[in-house]
């Protein structure tokens, strides 16, 4: 018995999408049919149209959700969006794969989880590294005493300034900063690492006034239950880094490719212990198609979707205590 492909739509042609995740879609092709993209002009959507052999475009983003027979659609599109077309998704009951951050507020993202329980649709936030083989290499080396009981977690992502001034992390209308950019994948890691129940203790955010959007920032986040803490740093301005560090009673885990591993990327984890150190190797992965098999099983089954919701809203409230806790008012 053949199985069921989800017919899935593309709304915006961002160049990560285009980069990475159609390429994976249309790989996908048991489990996937891209059947339409809408992007602001006709034009673009016909590029990237012939390019992955979707046979129906659209300059408006709400004409793709009344394609006959669609099951699924995928959301690049700025931040500042994401809550709108997100919600008009959900309530034609489609199923919804977006990229973070889902939505500029907990209140936003606390609605959308609702929605899509009331409507039965899967509501998944692409932290595609959640599926890469070297996090589950992490946990199985966690859970066999390598490093004793964890302690301490800390996580960087940063990059240089963008060469692009128009760029749209750089714009506060269409939801930019560092924060729900680049430090949402810190906070989720920790809370993969420590649990749903760690709060944001402390934080800064530096403000540009030109620019009004947080360009760097950091936070340290605490479970007041188990006493284990986070440390985390994020930041558009920075020399890049990309890494984990998880130190335990007895030893220490690091790797510097955590949140970007390409799937040609032969991931390396650093163990260290007072028997010395060793290098652990893994084996390439393709994060982009497991964080979508997983998406395409949650619509089949419905299995972890309760879950999903759950951890969509507490990683809204993290980020939403992180600008609390910084004094910031992004909205200035």
């Amino acid at each position: 018995m053949s199985k069921k492909k989800l017919h899935i739509g593309v709304l915006g042609c961002s160049s990560f999408a285009v980069r990475s995740m159609l390429p994976a879609i249309k790989d996908m092709c048991e489990e996937f049919e891209l059947v339409a993209i809408a992007s602001r002009t006709k034009e673009k959507a016909v590029k990237f149209a012939d390019t992955f052999g979707i046979k129906k475009t659209f300059s408006s983003y709400e004409d793709l959700l009344d394609v006959e027979g669609l099951d699924a659609v995928y959301i690049p599109l700025p931040n500042s969006l994401h809550f709108e077309w997100a919600t008009r998704c959900l309530k034609k009951k489609l199923h919804v794969f977006v990229e973070k951050s889902m939505g500029c507020t907990y209140e936003q993202v606390s609605f959308l989880n609702k929605l899509a329980s009331t409507n039965k649709c899967v509501l998944v936030e692409n932290f595609h590294f959640r599926f890469h083989s070297q996090l589950t290499k992490i946990n199985s080396l966690i859970a066999n005493g390598k490093i004793g009981e964890l302690r301490c977690v800390r996580s960087s992502f940063g990059f240089p300034p963008f060469s692009d001034k128009d760029n749209i992390r750089y714009k506060k209308e269409l939801g930019g900063g560092s924060l729900y950019d680049a430090g949402a994948y810190p906070i989720k890691i920790s809370q993969i690492f420590l649990g749903d129940e760690i709060e944001v203790s402390a934080a800064s955010l530096y403000f540009d006034k030109i620019k009004k959007v947080d360009i760097w920032g950091g936070a340290y986040l605490t479970n007041k239950r188990t006493d284990q803490f986070a440390e985390i740093a994020f930041g558009f301005d920075n020399f890049y880094q990309c890494n984990l560090e998880l130190w335990g009673s007895k030893g220490k885990i690091y790797t510097d490719r955590i949140f970007t591993a390409p799937p040609k990327h032969r991931a390396k984890i650093i163990v260290e212990s007072a028997q010395g150190a060793e290098i652990v190797d893994v084996e390439p992965c393709n994060q982009n198609k497991n964080i979508l098999f997983y998406f395409y099983n949650l619509v089949c089954n419905k299995k972890n979707i309760l879950i999903e919701y759950a951890q969509n809203v507490n990683q809204s409230r993290l980020l939403s205590e992180v600008v609390r806790a910084s004094d910031t008012l992004l909205d200035a």
